[in-house]
Formats: C-alpha cells, sequence, structure tokens
C-alpha cells in the first residue's frame, strides 16, 4: 500500500515542520498543492524543506522547479493536460533534462480511468471516493465499478476523498494501489501522530507501507 500525503491548499502553522516529522517517520511521498502559490512564494517553500527529503516532494504547480530542487516529480492538473503549445513545450522540456521523473494526475468519475493517455503517469488519483462523514461512497462510485476500473485498467489507483483509519481495510479490500492522505492528517492536532496511527494500523492488518 502506497501512502501519499497531500499538503493543505492554505497555509499551515509549522508545516514545514509536520513534513520534516512526516519523512523522518517514513513517508516517501509528500505533494505539494497551493493553487494560490505563485513561483516565487513556492520557491521559498521549498528552500525551508531539508534538503535530504526534496527528492520525496511531488509540485502540483509551477513544474520547472523541479530542476532547481531535485524533486520527485511533478502532478498534471486538467489545465495542464490540455493540448496547448505552452503545455507541450514544458513538457518536452521536462522530459529532456530529467530523465527519472514521477508524473501523476486525477480523476473524477470511474469512467474517465478508462480514457488511453500518452502521458506516463506512475499513478493517478481517483476522487472524492467516500464521503468524510457518513463513510459511504460518493454519488457516481460503487464497489463493483471500482474493482472493475481497478482490475480492467491497468493503471495504479490511489483512493481520495474520506480517507482514514478507519477506512484502511476496506480500500485495500477493494484493491487500490494506494491511499491519499490530506484532511484527516490536517484536522488532527498532531498530523505525525496521526500518520503513525495509520502505518501502524497497516502494519497490524499485514499491509505492507511503501
Amino acid at each position: 500500500m502506497k501512502i501519499v500525503a497531500i499538503s493543505p491548499p492554505f497555509n499551515f502553522t509549522k508545516e514545514i515542520e509536520v513534513i520534516t516529522g512526516l519523512f523522518e517517520n517514513g513517508l516517501q511521498t509528500y505533494h505539494i498543492r497551493k493553487p494560490l502559490y505563485r513561483k516565487a512564494r513556492l520557491r521559498d517553500f521549498l528552500e525551508k524543506v531539508p534538503t535530504e527529503f526534496r527528492n520525496r516532494i511531488i509540485i502540483h504547480s509551477h513544474h520547472s522547479l523541479i530542476r532547481s530542487f531535485n524533486l520527485q516529480g511533478v502532478h498534471y492538473t486538467e489545465k495542464d493536460l490540455e493540448p496547448t503549445f505552452r503545455n507541450w513545450y514544458r513538457e518536452r522540456s521536462l522530459a529532456s533534462r530529467i530523465k527519472k521523473l514521477v508524473r501523476t494526475t486525477s480523476h473524477k468519475k470511474l469512467a474517465s480511468l478508462y480514457e488511453k493517455s500518452d502521458m506516463p503517469f506512475e499513478y493517478v488519483f481517483l476522487m472524492p471516493v467516500f464521503d468524510p462523514i457518513t463513510g459511504n461512497y460518493q454519488s457516481g462510485y460503487y464497489e463493483q465499478g471500482i474493482k472493475a476500473a481497478i482490475q480492467k485498467t491497468g493503471k495504479k489507483i490511489i483512493v481520495m476523498g474520506g480517507v482514514n483509519i478507519e477506512k484502511i481495510e476496506k480500500i485495500n479490500e477493494l484493491g487500490f494501489y494506494g491511499m491519499g492522505l490530506s484532511a484527516c492528517l490536517w484536522d488532527k492536532e498532531d498530523p505525525v501522530k496521526e500518520y503513525i496511527k495509520i502505518t501502524r494500523r497497516c502494519s497490524e492488518l499485514g499491509i505492507p507501507v511503501t
């Protein structure tokens, strides 16, 4: 089970301290999603992350910064995937300069998982799957459809939306490649402590964590 943590879109007190704590406790991939950050502000943010952990970071904007910080990869939004010259040039530039580049994207419907893409995505997010209040599936998602998509598309799918410690068994049962942690960390007083609880629960269930 791959565990991915996603940053809050807003400013979070002591976020760099939390990120460092997550990495020190085994987290291998952290997505920085700050849609309102300008390039200079995101650069300042990345500079505060300890150098030895920067290769575990994937950014959702200002992709060119990957070259300056030796980051793990980039996330592509719907806008990034539009067939424009700007997007084509950016991708060509990244591909020519960075040999090992992790690319990810997101899907909001099961049907879109079946669409073919020329982009070599390492994994994709499916979101939002669970209702954070009731724990039930969000509209448009159902077990048979989820299992079919995982088995038939051949894509490594990471579930997001309503993911928490109580959902680990179900996520594993459905066959997801991994789970994305966001609100279940940032809504807690101690996000690092919650992450440790989640990894321990995986261990109790016999689910290897990567």
